[in-house]
């Protein structure tokens, strides 16, 4: 997370730069991206036949690429992004390339130790890179890309046993397993998924397929001594340490921690689950029938029920969630089993303050963007804006918008909405 405390909190709206202008700089201006103080605003140009770079609050960066995608800003502010340039591939931060080149790279991701880290194909084999530093291991395959915490350490699936096409036999007994920094773990397994980390960057978990029918959870390598019908993601409670997984048995759906079964599977579906920072809550998203999704607290779901939830948000002290619902191609916004009044054509994930006390998304209606604070839409809509980010004091909220042409930044009072 960006360390908001450092950032202009003055009240207020700021034009941060005109980017209606630079359409008469370039032959072609794409998509605008905003970083996370709202200081800058970024997009991919076209600056002749083929020729590609990135523009940051007007100015271009000096080298030019066949290919320039996947902008990012950091947390501190750098604009990442991919280039390739006569075939080969790298990444260029702040218009500054990594020394080597790549058979591709994609799925940038940034440490909290400020290490920008990348999935990497070279030479036909694929693992990661942090800052221009590939792993010493490669892989035939790589894929479920992660990185820790802290950004010390990165992950992935990966092969590590060569299989021929159709050869079920080596499949059967397993090719998979996770590799950390590079170093796979000796055990393997017919399938692995979706690896992470846990709070001290320490230890890594994934969901595994034993069998065709058998799935668990492994730790470091070690997997639980129970297996189900299949599992989702698992996530570690940041302050005990235990692992928690959604299981099916039987043909519904629980949650598992360490192993053993602690919500009854009763749900037609539950996922997407989240610990509270102090670890003494548990939020996942739940079908209590095939269609009717809501929020479950602590096996307990929410009343509300809708036929799809998504982006569960949890407040900073455990207590309190919010997801949005869709019906057809309607959005709304629920919170603490409330839906807001008001639907939307789109929605985004909701914010929730430092304090807890408000929570923020943003929002599309007929083409046009804004924020909305407990249910309440900001004065005045734009062209186009970007999720909310609150003041450490949980009194401000600052959007970031293009309004009339112009990139603005926008200091709200929370009395504001």
């Amino acid at each position: 997370m960006p360390n908001a405390s450092t950032w202009d909190w003055n009240p207020g709206r700021r034009e941060v730069q005109d980017v209606s202008s630079w359409s008469s700089k370039f032959e072609r201006v794409e998509e605008f991206y905003a970083s996370s103080d709202g200081e800058k605003v970024g997009a991919v140009v076209k600056t002749g036949e083929g020729e590609f770079t990135a523009c940051v609050n007007g100015q271009a960066w000096e080298d030019r690429y066949e290919r320039v995608f996947y902008l990012k800003f950091s947390p501190d502010g750098r604009l990442a992004v991919i280039t390739q340039q006569d075939g080969e591939w790298t990444l260029a931060v702040d218009g500054v390339s990594w020394p080597e080149t790549y058979g591709y790279i994609w799925r940038t991701m940034f440490g909290a130790n400020g290490s920008i880290n990348c999935a990497v194909q070279q030479d036909g084999e694929y693992g990661m890179g942090t800052d221009g530093v590939l792993w010493e291991n490669l892989f035939v395959n790589a894929n479920n890309f992660t990185i820790s915490g802290d950004g010390t350490k990165t992950a992935a699936v990966v092969q590590v046993t060569p299989i021929a096409q159709a050869d079920i036999e080596t499949f059967d007994k397993g090719a998979f397993t996770i590799a950390v920094n590079g170093e796979a773990w000796d055990s393997v397994f017919m399938n692995c998924y979706s690896p992470v980390f846990d709070a001290k960057s320490e230890r890594v978990a994934c969901e595994v397929r034993r069998t065709l029918y058998d799935y668990t959870i492994a730790v470091d390598g070690r997997i639980w001594q129970r297996e189900f019908q299949c599992v989702w993601d698992p996530c570690f409670n940041p302050v005990t340490g235990a692992i928690a997984a959604p299981v099916r048995l039987g043909g519904k759906w629980g949650m598992a921690q360490d192993g053993e079964v602690i919500w009854p599977a009763e749900f037609a579906q539950c996922w997407h689950q989240q610990f509270s920072a102090d670890g003494k809550n548990l939020w996942a998203i739940v079908a209590t029938s095939i269609g009717k999704f809501t929020v479950a607290k602590n096996g307990t779901p929410w009343n509300i029920k809708v036929p799809v939830v998504l982006d569960l948000a949890v407040s900073p002290d455990g207590n309190r969630a919010a997801a949005l619902g869709k019906t057809d191609y309607v959005y709304t916004v629920s919170c603490d089993d409330k839906v807001w009044n008001d639907s939307y054509d789109m929605a985004w994930k909701p914010v929730f303050s430092p304090d807890s006390t408000k929570v923020a998304a943003k929002v599309e209606k007929k083409g046009r963007f804004t924020i909305v604070l407990d249910g309440k839409a900001y004065g005045q809509d734009f062209e186009q804006c970007w999720e909310p980010v609150f003041s450490p004091c949980s009194t401000k909220v600052l959007i970031r918008a293009v309004d009339g042409g112009k990139f603005v930044r926008i200091v709200a009072d929370v009395s504001d909405f």
